[in-house]
C-alpha cells in the first residue's frame, strides 16, 4: 500500500515514502547519518528500523541485512523492504504474499519499492526519475522520485499521506543534529504536492544562504534595513530575524537575498 526510495549522496541518506494510508512517516522510514536507510512497508515490521541501522552500522552490506531480516521473520512473506547503506548498491525485498502490483529494484546508493501498486511502471517511472537527477540535492532528487511514481499511478487505491526525511552530518537546525529535513504529510488528498510546498518553506526558512548571493550590508541598504526593521518594531536585524525564524540566514555583515525580500515584502512563505 506504499512506494518509496530509500537512497544516498555523499554523506547523505534520505528517504521519500507515499501511501494510502495514515501518518505512513511514522511508519515506513528509519535514517541514520553514517549509517544508512530503512524503508519497511506492506505489513510494516517496525523492529526492522532499529535492527536494521545496528546492523549497518556493523559494516554489514544492504543485501546481507536484508536477508538477515527476512531470514528471522516468520511473517516475511508479506513484508516489503528497502535499505542502502554508506558505499555500494542498496537492497529491496518483497515477500511473496504481498498485494499485487508489488515489487522493486536497486541499484548503486539507491533502492525503490511498491506494493498495491497500478502496476510495475511506478517503479519505473520512479527509477529513470533517480537516474536522471544526479545533479540534484537529495531532498528534492527525492522528491522528484516520489513525485515521479505518484505521476505514473502509485498507490491503486489513491492517495493520503507522504514524508520526505534526510539525515547528514551536522545538518540539523543550528547544527545541532544530523536531521536536515523530516516532513510529513499525514492525511491530504494530494500528499506529494502537499509534501513539495512543505519542502519549499522548509528551505526558505531553514536553508543555508548561498555565498556567492550575499549582498554587503553597508551604505544604503544598511539604512534601508535598519528602517524597516525600526518600523516593524525591532531594535535590530537579528531580533527581527529570531521572530521570523529567519536566524539560519543571518550572515554578520552582509544579508541574505531571501531575508531582504522578506523584509521588503512580507511573509517569507507568500
Amino acid at each position: 500500500m506504499t512506494f518509496s526510495i530509500v537512497a544516498r549522496s555523499g554523506p547523505a541518506f534520505g528517504i521519500a515514502v507515499a501511501s494510502k494510508f495514515l501518518a505512513v512517516g511514522a511508519v515506513v522510514p528509519a535514517v541514520e547519518a553514517g549509517a544508512g536507510a530503512v524503508a519497511t512497508q506492506a505489513a510494516a515490521n517496525l523492529r526492522y528500523r532499529p535492527q536494521g541501522l545496528a546492523l549497518l552500522r556493523t559494516g554489514l552490506r544492504p543485501a546481507d541485512v536484508v536477508a538477515g531480516l527476512v531470514a528471522a521473520d516468520r511473517d516475511r512473506a508479506h513484508r516489503q523492504l528497502g535499505i542502502v547503506g554508506p558505499e555500494g548498491p542498496g537492497a529491496t525485498y518483497t515477500g511473496e504474499e504481498c498485494l499485487d502490483w508489488a515489487g522493486g529494484t536497486a541499484g548503486d546508493g539507491y533502492a525503490i519499492q511498491g506494493n498495491i501498486l497500478t502496476g510495475p511502471e511506478v517503479i519505473e517511472a520512479m527509477e529513470s526519475a533517480w537516474l536522471s537527477s544526479s545533479e540534484v540535492a537529495l531532498d528534492r532528487r527525492l522528491l522528484a522520485v516520489l513525485s515521479a511514481g505518484d505521476a505514473a499511478g502509485g498507490d491503486r487505491r489513491g492517495r493520503q499521506s507522504a514524508a520526505l526525511h534526510v539525515a547528514s552530518p551536522g545538518a540539523g537546525y543550528g547544527g545541532g543534529s544530523d536531521v536536515a529535513c523530516d516532513l510529513r504529510v499525514d492525511d491530504h488528498p494530494d500528499p506529494v504536492g502537499e509534501l513539495g510546498r512543505l519542502l519549499d518553506v522548509h528551505e526558505l526558512l531553514f536553508g543555508r544562504p548561498d555565498p556567492d548571493s550575499l549582498l554587503d550590508l553597508s551604505g544604503e541598504l544598511k539604512e534601508e534595513v535598519q528602517s524597516l526593521v525600526t518600523a516593524r518594531g525591532y531594535a535590530s536585524l537579528d531580533m527581527w530575524a529570531g521572530v521570523e525564524n529567519l536566524e539560519n540566514r543571518l550572515v554578520p555583515g552582509k544579508i541574505d537575498p531571501v531575508v531582504l525580500a522578506r523584509l521588503r515584502n512580507g511573509d517569507a512563505r507568500d
